[in-house]
């Protein structure tokens, strides 16, 4: 019996129809082979536009339906629920893409129009071998993995704990909080940070459903949504967990002080440490590096003035695996090194430091109780704000960190709120993007900040004349005015921007995600799915994906919760049936495919000396079916017959037209 094959033609409102001669493309349609009927309409994805489809489907009784509209990745699950709400198997649906692959690119009607032609043949005769495919449905652990405990982090875990699902929490830091932990206010509403975070990493700790696996990293990821095992590595803090009780007898006893990493080295810690007062959870940790037991076999005080015998020397690395159906990655971002850039000076000149840096200094509890001061412990009676350090540059990193411009103006205000300087912005050009942004960009042009519009070229310590000893002086061309100033300061801020993790990389690998040039992970779309990755049942949030600040880094871990609940609430998933499959009786047990499968779907059985597919494992990447030098491999709804004739059906126009 043969097909009856429906084929509709969108107009994509002018997307489309600007280039392309729709109606006449129906008609053509019409009289393809197998061809019932062929319309036009001009948003065939609104819900009039499927309503016909769904009506001749029960109508006229067809069997096959092509859509020519836009990309698949767009639309094609809209009209495969379609078909399917009608009663049609929705695999017998074929999808011709006149968009970005027709109308997008050419711009002579008469040439689009054609090709358009040779797009929807290429469909009606592949749709002719479609076969009806059922969807495989699998259960799915509820149990959730979020890597990283900054705010992204922390967010993503109430949430979802607060639905009742379980929630490992990993963080590689003795405590959670991330950068977000080191701010002193948060703009534009200058609301303390502490005050904000503090309430939320306590709940996380006190919350039933958060397992808190802090000091600890992901080693391997393995398995498939749904029903994943995550192998955690946690490092020992020679602190036992359960015993301590945070009185800090430790660290007031030991004897060994050495600069803090919290405080970016502008302070002094303890051998054995909390990074800050407010760290969750409230145990210190062991540096091994520094501490004189483990470097020179002495000391041991810490042990002998903890009450509750916590201290233990003996401890080691353990390795726990925990199964989850889900994982958010929350990792965050890395601070450009400002010493990259040379001409900056910094670590060179005193008295050039980063934002972070400037950020410990005017906190109460950082290394300098809150006083902005110079070296010398004098406070400033000028200091330059930079902007777009490592961010906006061919030379470093294209992109731009977003924040800069904002915590810059906070650092602005936070000077001239602190102390009698005058303060200097020297900007490229000024974003204040978000809600309440301009607001405060236009607070602090009436707080006597001079802003100077120009890249800043260099910065250094040798004088031209007698107002600059002793001083640094910025050299930067002022695009206003059209000259380049050298402006005399007593400090400089580097507004450095953000850069992915040095470990990207290697999590990509463990995850099996992709990250975009930049080297921040890659979401599945950047508009409609921005949490989403190619990888199902993994999500990602917060400035590991690309730079953010503070409310939409909550926003997207409150996102990623939502992703994971969504079908973890369902209790189970379904699966793409467009996988691989081997035909044992052509497989001659090569083994080529087992070692190219990105997905490790393909394993292979000695008893019988041929390859096998596990199909929860599959992703239809296409890869083994391409490899296969004995054509044992096909893909489901990408078989030989069907992209061979449609192929043959875009090459050449003798079908019966």
């Amino acid at each position: 019996m043969s097909e009856k094959i429906g084929v509709y033609i969108c107009h994509c409102g002018l997307n489309i129809a600007k280039t392309v001669d729709c109606k006449a493309l129906a008609e053509y349609a019409s009289h393809l082979p197998n061809v019932a009927v062929a319309r036009d309409y001009q948003f065939m994805c609104s819900n009039p536009g499927q309503e016909i489809i769904q009506n001749d489907i029960r109508e006229m009784g067809l069997t096959r339906v092509v859509v020519a509209s836009c990309s698949p990745l767009m639309h094609e699950p809209t009209f495969r629920r379609a078909v399917a709400s009608a009663g049609l198997n929705p695999y017998l649906f074929q999808m011709a893409n006149i968009r970005e692959q027709c109308s997008w690119i050419t711009q002579n009607r008469v040439l689009a129009t054609e090709r358009a032609k040779d797009i929807v043949r290429a469909a009606v005769m592949r749709v002719n071998f479609n076969e009806p495919l059922e969807v495989q449905k699998i259960p799915v652990n509820s149990n959730v993995l979020i890597v990283g405990g900054g705010i992204t982090g922390i967010e993503a875990a109430l949430q979802i704990a607060d639905s009742g699902k379980k929630v490992y929490l990993v963080e590689k830091e003795p405590t959670i909080g991330g950068y977000m932990a080191r701010f002193d206010k948060t703009f534009p509403t200058l609301d303390c940070a502490a005050c904000i975070l503090t309430p939320k990493m306590v709940s996380v700790e006190q919350h039933d459903n958060i397992e808190l696996l802090t000091y600890s990293d992901v080693t391997d990821f393995s398995g498939y949504v749904g029903k994943f095992t995550a192998k955690i590595r946690k490092r020992p803090r020679y602190v036992d967990e359960d015993k301590c009780t945070g009185c800090g007898q430790c660290e007031e006893k030991c004897p060994l002080s050495v600069p803090s990493e919290f405080d970016c080295k502008l302070g002094k810690r303890k051998a054995i440490y909390r990074p800050f007062p407010q760290a969750v959870p409230n145990v210190p940790v062991i540096d091994r590096e520094h501490c004189l037991y483990f470097t020179k076999g002495v000391c041991r005080v810490c042990e002998k003035f903890c009450a509750h015998h916590a201290i233990d020397f003996e401890q080691k690395e353990k390795y726990i695996e925990v199964p989850v159906g889900s994982a958010i990655l929350a990792t965050g971002f890395d601070l450009f090194d400002a010493s990259r850039i040379r001409e900056y000076g910094y670590g060179r000149l005193p008295n050039v430091i980063t934002s972070i840096e400037f950020e410990r200094l005017t906190h109460a509890s950082g290394p300098t109780a809150g006083k902005i001061q110079l070296k010398n412990g004098k406070p400033p009676e000028s200091v330059a704000i930079v902007h777009c350090v490592g961010s906006r540059d061919q030379n470093y990193n294209e992109h731009c960190s977003r924040v800069c411009c904002m915590y810059s103006l906070k650092s602005a205000h936070l000077v001239r709120e602190k102390t009698d300087a005058k303060v200097y912005e020297f900007y490229i050009d000024m974003r204040a993007f978000g809600k309440g942004y301009e607001e405060f960009y236009k607070r602090v042009l009436h707080e006597d900040v001079t802003f100077i519009r120009g890249r800043v070229a260099e910065i250094t310590n040798v004088a031209r004349d007698p107002s600059e000893k002793g001083k640094l002086i910025v050299v930067a061309e002022d695009t206003l005015l059209g000259i380049v100033r050298r402006v005399p300061v007593d400090m400089v801020v580097l507004s450095v921007g953000l850069e992915p993790r040095k470990d990207a990389a290697q999590l990509a690998r463990i995850f099996g995600i992709s990250r975009s040039k930049d080297g921040f992970f890659l979401e599945r779309h950047p508009k409609l799915a921005p949490v989403s990755t190619a990888a199902q049942g993994i999500y990602v949030a917060g400035s590991c994906q690309s730079p953010k600040d503070i409310p939409d880094c909550v926003a997207q871990g409150a996102a990623a919760a939502a992703n994971v609940l969504s079908f973890a609430d369902k209790g189970e998933i379904e699966l793409e049936p467009t996988t691989a499959m081997i035909n044992d009786e052509a497989c001659s047990g090569c083994k080529i495919c087992v070692g190219l499968c990105p997905y490790l779907a393909i394993s292979f059985d000695e008893s019988n000396n041929r390859a096998a597919i596990t199909s929860v494992l599959c992703k239809g990447c296409g890869v083994c079916v391409a490899a296969c030098p004995s054509g044992a491999i096909e893909q489901q709804n990408f078989t030989n017959k069907q992209l061979v004739t449609e192929i043959e059906a875009i090459c050449s126009q003798d079908y019966g037209v």
